[in-house]
């Protein structure tokens, strides 16, 4: 019943708020591709990165639930990827038949890019990043990177999944914004590095009583603690 009830909830809000398909340009030309989730009256934008071997499908119950939130989302096929939820991920098709590399380092050239096509394009009021796995310490690393281009990241399941020593946790020096970092209950030391070394004192993190999940994945309906991970979500979210 909870299932169908979420099938029912994620139509009626594409429905009432729209969602469409885009195509941008990479940081090397690479043709990326993203759903859009628009909530009408809002210049508030949530980016949305997918894990490992997945796709922008990761995002299809949860985007729906954020634009009902009041904000734009954008859910990003980043070149390093597959498929989820029957929806395939064309960047990194595009990739392969370009014959780009499609690791997680390469990744990074699509995070930047599409932050920057959402300044470009929209000029919100506000960006908050969000990443699931491996793109969850991606978006670290970008806030890091660029301290002052947005306003808060929420990283779900972060670590040091690179071949560069301290990759992330290098850059997480340097975040000032609003942070927060989740995972299934086992992870925490996949990433209690990286969160001691981020200097703000606006960060937090939340780890389940239950067994929890890996990545964004955790607030899917299906899980039945997915309701813990998306209460502390919600408060993180209006503390931006």
């Amino acid at each position: 019943m909870k299932n169908i009830l979420t099938t029912m909830i994620i139509f009626l809000t594409i429905s009432i708020y729209g969602q469409k398909t885009i195509d941008f340009p990479s940081k090397d030309g690479l043709t990326i591709t993203a759903d859009m989730y628009e909530a009408k009256g809002s210049n508030q934008f949530i980016i949305l990165f997918h894990q490992a071997g997945w796709s922008r499908g990761e995002y299809l119950e949860i985007a729906p639930k954020l634009t009902a939130l009041g904000y734009h989302c954008m859910a990003v096929d980043q070149r390093s990827g597959g498929a989820v939820n029957e929806i395939t991920n064309k960047t990194n098709a595009a990739a392969k038949t370009e014959g780009k590399q499609t690791g997680f380092n390469d990744a990074y050239q699509d995070v930047e890019a599409a932050i920057a096509y959402v300044k470009n394009t929209y000029n919100p009021d506000k960006i908050i990043i969000w990443g699931s796995s491996y793109s969850s310490s991606l978006v670290l690393k970008y806030a890091g990177d660029y301290p002052d281009a947005v306003q808060g990241v929420l990283s779900f399941s972060p670590g040091e999944y690179f071949d560069k020593k301290n990759f992330i946790t290098t850059s997480a020096d340097n975040i000032k914004i609003p942070v927060f970092i989740t995972s299934a209950k086992s992870e925490k030391k996949s990433w209690s590095g990286i969160y001691d070394a981020i200097p703000s004192d606006k960060k937090q993190f939340f780890l389940p009583e239950t067994k929890g999940n890996h990545g964004s994945r955790a607030l899917w309906d299906k899980f039945p603690d997915s309701d813990d991970y998306w209460k502390v979500v919600n408060e993180f979210l209006k503390t931006i």
